[in-house]
């Protein structure tokens, strides 16, 4: 794995500088992660605008973190694993859940199925079936939600080849990989 050392904020130009203010304003402190991809601006404007417009949505922060831990798991990305089982848990979510969603499990039919079609989106870069959609829709999701769905796994690969590219160094606690 290569190494991209996180940004010093203290020599960060203007823009990385207001980027930065909001994600410190969001989590009281910067992620390694933000710091990383944050060497382009427009890389971390991306992503960071990324999961403020994803927190509008309609499926809800808990199948979000939900989604985000499945993914992280299956690309192997410790840490976003470890992120987002603490972000899930201040969603709502038990440790448990979380636990459960990063192998794919999720407690109700209408989760287990937006989990399922992430799991497939992820497995076969993105080439799903028909009935695959259809599945989701029998489950209770709208097209809407179907394409948050969507952009929820995409952010997250994005996130997942950040830290694993760059072998960011997980500031979160740690949570572990499953045997795959």
């Amino acid at each position: 794995m290569a190494n991209l050392n996180p940004v010093n904020i203290a020599n960060a130009d203007s823009k990385q500088t207001e980027l930065f203010d909001q994600i410190q304003n969001a989590f009281g402190a910067v992620p390694n992660m933000f710091k990383t991809i944050g060497h382009s601006s427009s890389a971390l404007e991306s992503m960071w605008t990324s999961f403020g417009a994803l927190a509008k949505g309609n499926i809800g922060a808990k199948l979000g973190e939900q989604i985000a831990v499945l993914v992280a798991d299956i690309n192997r990305c410790e840490y976003c694993l470890s992120a987002h089982t603490v972000l899930g848990q201040n969603a709502g979510a038990t440790l448990d859940q979380m636990n459960a969603a990063q192998r794919g499990i999720a407690e109700d039919a209408k989760s287990q199925a937006a989990l399922d079609f992430a799991s497939k989106l992820v497995r076969f870069n993105g080439q799903v079936r028909e009935s695959d959609v259809q599945a989701v829709r029998a489950a209770g999701f709208s097209d809407s939600d179907i394409a948050e769905i969507l952009a929820h796994v995409a952010l997250n690969i994005f996130t997942n080849y950040t830290n694993v590219a760059f072998d960011v160094e997980v500031d979160f606690p740690k949570v572990s990989l499953t045997k795959r």
